[in-house]
């Protein structure tokens, strides 16, 4: 029987839950996608150094890192669909107070805001689409890919506006968290608690066709723990000093290098689906394998690239590289915690991803040190780790 009888077989995917949950998804990340958008211009406009300026990425990530686990182990015992609107709401104000103060510490206070706010929303919306897509691998990724195309528009969103009001005009990228939490407060509730009754449907029916519930395997949750740290690093790492990179090797302007990070981010949503109808297709662990194994080289025609031509070609490659395994890996951790969705989602899009983030102002002060060139290249080992770890996972619906 061919992986996608085995999709069908999981449960049908609720198209109309799914999409509710994937564009509120596109609004909640685009606040990810704005911080390393901000990075260049507080560079530029503040004066900041690159440890500086990759702390704000800290900031982003460190808050929500601690938090979001606990999140995912609150709504694993009692349902809370008004999480969603409410973390995207702090979500958006937090990105949008980032640049009234011209304090230091209250930028980067703002942006730790709005990581709470991610921390919040995550969770229960990835519990929620994991019930609307009814286990499939494509019907994740399109929720995932909402996330995506919510990184890619971050820039899309402050680029123009930082250009024209500096940076105390970000007040104004908090108009579509505002607008997007009155919608989701007045129709997500339902959504969010008919699909909580799904999840909790099919989780009797499983355990009543097994006759016993599914065992948490927290072995398999670990390497695999490892193997999304690995790739936050990577991806923390690139998106947070790939424009500052461009704009300093190649002397272009802020523009030209926000554009660039744009591809990346851009190309990173088209990876994310791409990856979802390969692991349906071809298996979960032969698209998780790939996407690593397409990372090294990316990285090492960045490095090497001649012209921002060049550097745009090794964005495009990066940012299939890192996506390909993104929706794939977070289905994989349901499945290796069937019992613990919540803390499974909390911990693969949120302690394991945010740990990249913790890592960034060390890369600021080996930029700072040494050039932006020195920071890459101490990332050029991790694929290959990645790719050694993914060797160690197996994929729990290929074992029953």
């Amino acid at each position: 029987m061919t992986a996608a009888g085995t999709t069908r077989r999981r449960g049908v995917v609720d198209r109309r839950g799914l999409g509710v949950l994937t564009v509120s998804h596109v609004v909640d990340d685009l606040y990810q996608g704005a911080v390393p958008a901000l990075l260049p211009f507080l560079v530029l406009e503040r004066g900041y150094s690159y440890a500086a300026a990759t702390g704000i990425t800290l900031a982003a990530t460190v808050l929500s890192s601690v938090v979001q686990p606990a999140f995912g182990v609150l709504i694993d015992r009692r349902p809370l669909p008004w999480l969603t609107p409410v973390g995207l709401l702090v979500a958006g104000v937090g990105i949008g107070l980032a640049g009234v103060g011209d304090s230091y510490w209250w930028t980067w206070a703002a942006v730790a805001l709005s990581g709470l706010g991610v921390a919040a929303y995550h969770p229960a919306a990835a519990r929620a689409a994991r019930a609307a897509a009814g286990a499939s691998a494509q019907g994740m990724s399109w929720f995932a890919v909402g996330g995506n195309a919510g990184l890619a528009l971050g820039p899309v969103l402050v680029t123009p506006v930082l250009l024209a009001y500096g940076v105390a005009g970000t007040p104004l990228l908090a108009i579509p968290a505002l607008v997007a939490a009155l919608v989701l407060l007045t129709v997500h509730r339902r959504a969010g608690a008919a699909a909580a009754k799904r999840a909790a449907a099919a989780k009797r029916a499983a355990a009543a066709g097994r006759g016993r519930a599914a065992e948490d395997d927290w072995r398999s949750f670990g390497w695999l723990t490892a193997l999304v740290v690995l790739r936050s690093v990577v991806y923390f790492g690139i998106s947070s000093l790939l424009a500052l990179y461009v704009i300093d090797r190649f002397g272009v302007s802020a523009a030209t290098g926000a554009a660039v990070l744009v591809t990346f981010l851009g190309v990173g949503a088209l990876g994310t689906l791409l990856g979802g109808w390969a692991a349906d297709r071809y298996g979960r662990l032969v698209t998780v394998r790939a996407g690593h194994a397409l990372c090294l080289p990316a990285l090492a025609l960045l490095l090497v690239a001649p012209g921002p031509a060049a550097a745009v070609a090794s964005a495009v490659l990066l940012g299939l590289g890192l996506y390909l395994p993104f929706s794939v890996q977070t289905t994989l951790g349901q499945e290796y915690l069937p019992n613990r969705i919540g803390t499974a989602s909390g911990v693969t899009l949120g302690l394991a991803v945010s740990a990249g983030g913790a890592v960034t102002p060390a890369l600021g002060a080996l930029a700072d040190a040494q050039g932006l060139s020195w920071a890459l290249v101490s990332l050029l080992g991790l694929p290959a780790v990645a790719l050694l770890v993914s060797l160690r996972l197996e994929d729990p619906a290929a074992a029953r």
